[in-house]
């Protein structure tokens, strides 16, 4: 598809990692409340989830719309803190590392999810499938030398 292939090269650019971060996600929450969970904009080039989770120091709830790569049919997802290929880890993975219970909502459904950082060989077994299954995850890290986190949430 031509059409994936441009995505996938434009999203790899380091202008891409400095304009992003700032229209998607805001682009994503706005659609997302307008269509009543129904669209994420973001979603149409791959999936996505709406995360919410407690702040890490503030116990707030934040909303985070997030690529995800899907598992067994919607019992749980991988979410990838790329950050866009940026050198910090995005305040989300922080978040879910503070208070793991969460929440997503999943093609307009609230779903209750526990999330776990993948290590070791769990992590590189995930790793590999996010590269097939998005490519620019490996110009991402090769632009930063943190690992770039990888959690998988499950269905509580």
């Amino acid at each position: 598809m031509i059409g994936e292939r441009v995505v996938q090269r434009v999203s790899s650019t380091k202008g891409f990692a400095k304009v992003a971060p700032h229209v998607i996600p805001a682009l994503d929450r706005a659609v997302h409340r307008l269509t009543r969970g129904k669209v994420l904009v973001s979603a149409q080039m791959l999936p996505g989830v709406i995360l919410t989770a407690k702040g890490a120091r503030s116990g707030v709830a934040r909303r985070t719309p997030l690529a995800c790569m899907p598992e067994e049919g919607g019992r749980s997802w991988i979410l990838i803190g790329s950050n866009f290929g940026r050198t910090d880890h995005p305040a989300w993975t922080h978040n879910l590392l503070a208070h793991p219970d969460a929440e997503v909502n999943w093609k307009g459904t609230d779903i209750p999810v526990r999330a776990r950082l993948l290590e070791g060989e769990e992590r590189a077994a995930a790793w590999k499938r996010l590269l097939v299954f998005w490519p620019p995850y490996a110009t991402y890290q090769a632009r930063v030398e943190r690992e770039i986190r990888v959690f998988r949430i499950v269905r509580r």
